[in-house]
């Protein structure tokens, strides 16, 4: 069975912008144990999120159009039917795509999403406490 990891957007913008944060370190892990899962809702968020007018002094354009291809390519997608309404709307597309892809954990900071843990029998589990689990 393989392992299937969904990040949420501002843990895996936090882990571009801060190398060797804990949040580097646990997409790093998941990227060696499994994959990477992303819905179109999810990756769109994260191309947005990416080239907010706050991130030009950290990243250069061209920097974060090469972001998103490797990220691109090196995740998986899964389409998503389901329509769970749990929390805020920017939150509930996470558990949708974990739902349907019946994902190993989803790797977050927000406290909406962790005060849910476990979901549906799906970890959620901020970075550190990722590290230490998987």
């Amino acid at each position: 069975m393989t392992n299937n990891y969904i990040i949420d957007t501002n843990t895996l913008i936090s882990s571009l912008l801060i190398k060797n944060s804990v949040s580097h370190q646990a997409i790093e892990k998941a990227s060696r144990l499994g994959s990477l899962l992303f819905s179109e809702e999810t990756f769109i968020e994260f191309e947005l999120v990416l080239f907010r007018k706050k991130f030009d002094r950290y990243l250069t354009q061209d920097e974060r159009l090469s972001i998103i291809e490797l990220i691109y390519h090196q995740s998986d997608f899964v389409q998503v039917t389901s329509n769970i309404e749990i929390c805020r709307a920017k939150d509930d597309k996470f558990l949708n795509l974990a739902t349907e892809a019946n994902a190993s954990c989803i790797i977050t900071g927000d406290k909406d999403l962790l005060i849910l843990n476990p979901f549906k029998g799906i970890p959620i589990l901020c970075p550190a406490d990722f590290l230490n689990h998987f």
